[in-house]
């Protein structure tokens, strides 16, 4: 991760926006009552709730992006760059597997052994960057092109690799890659840690004046992107033999990303006046979007609330939701400022003078 000092304040402002709209997401699909489910309300949180994971896997290869660029200029060699990304990616893993062990250890016996396998976005995030890190072989500017290909390359295939008979294959294999509801598979959602990379070397390679017209083509291009890709679903064309819009169409894949930059130039926008400002409730959220998934998933999805889930009303529901952002930003706060609650809850004893008896 980068320090503090070098964050991008609007790359933090949509993870922080990412995390706030996951949070609602998984509110309503923990609390809300089941015949609930069919209503608008319930609708709308979960088509918004849709777009979380791929913003984070997107800015995951942003970042990456940046990672892989400034040690290109260091002139750290590409092999040594590679093992840097498979580095990264290890990281991803172990911090995946450690939270499904704490899912499963705080079951209490109600999880099987098998959620310890289960594919989520971390996994995902892990096991897509060890694949793309080959990226780190070629240079900055080639980057661009070449993982923008490979974005629209996974993309397209995602139907086809649904398609196969994986029968034969090991079940935890075809959930790292094949399209699934239930898991993240490489196909397609690799495809947006590319499609992030790409955008990402964009950002390193043009100079500072150059970012507002960056920024322009990063809206524009995505208002494109996504209406053409929403279009084209719409007129229910299809070169596949079975494809599940919602699962694995190149469709779906292309208008989040067209979303995702949209949301990466507004924020640019955004925070051009907000840092000036100072501090950012919803940038917040970006500095410590790990902490707050990690947390909030055994506080909603645990034993802790279960009382409450699938009680909710609507109405009930948002009050929960908004206490529990709420309750993510505390925990947010408490853990960016622990060195200073620490000393104020542990005061340093004062150092006595020594006086010398001589």
């Amino acid at each position: 991760m980068t320090s503090a000092s070098k964050r991008l304040p609007y790359l933090d402002w949509v993870r922080g926006l990412a995390a706030i709209v996951m949070l609602q997401g998984h509110v309503f699909d923990s609390f809300l009552r089941t015949d609930l489910h069919s209503g608008g309300a319930f609708t709308v949180s979960q088509f918004a709730g849709g777009m979380p994971p791929a913003v984070f896997l997107f800015l995951l290869g942003v970042t990456f992006a940046f990672l892989l660029d400034s040690q290109e200029r260091k002139g750290v060699a590409p092999a040594a760059r590679w093992r840097a990304g498979v580095k990264r990616a290890g990281y991803l893993f172990a911090v995946a597997f450690l939270f499904r062990l704490q899912l499963w250890a705080f079951s209490m016996g109600q999880s099987p052994a098998t959620d310890l396998l289960r594919v989520d976005v971390l996994n995902c995030m892990g096991f897509s960057l060890f694949f793309l890190s080959l990226m780190a072989f070629f240079r900055t500017t080639e980057r661009i092109r070449l993982c923008a290909i490979l974005g629209v390359a996974i993309a397209l295939a995602s139907p086809m690799v649904s398609n196969l008979d994986s029968s034969i294959a090991p079940e935890v294999l075809r959930r790292y890659l094949a399209p699934d509801h239930l898991f993240f598979g490489f196909f397609p959602w690799a495809a947006f840690v590319a499609f992030g990379m790409s955008a990402g070397s964009v950002l390193r390679v043009a100079r500072q004046d150059e970012i507002p017209t960056v920024m322009q083509w990063f809206a524009w291009g995505g208002l494109g992107l996504a209406f053409s890709a929403y279009a084209l679903s719409g007129m229910g064309i299809s070169v596949y033999s079975k494809s599940d819009f919602w699962l694995n169409s190149p469709g779906l894949v292309f208008i989040k990303t067209g979303v995702v930059l949209i949301l990466i130039a507004f924020a640019w926008v955004w925070n051009l006046q907000s840092v000036a400002k100072g501090w950012s409730w919803v940038r917040q959220f970006g500095t410590t979007s790990l902490l707050v998934y990690w947390v909030h998933i055994e506080l909603i999805y645990g034993r802790g609330l279960g009382a409450l889930k699938g009680f909710l009303t609507v109405p009930q529901t948002v009050l929960a939701a908004v206490l529990t952002i709420l309750l993510m930003l505390g925990l947010s706060l408490l853990w960016t400022n622990r060195r200073a609650v620490w000393d104020w809850l542990v005061p340093a004893a004062p150092v006595e003078e020594r006086v010398s008896g001589d």
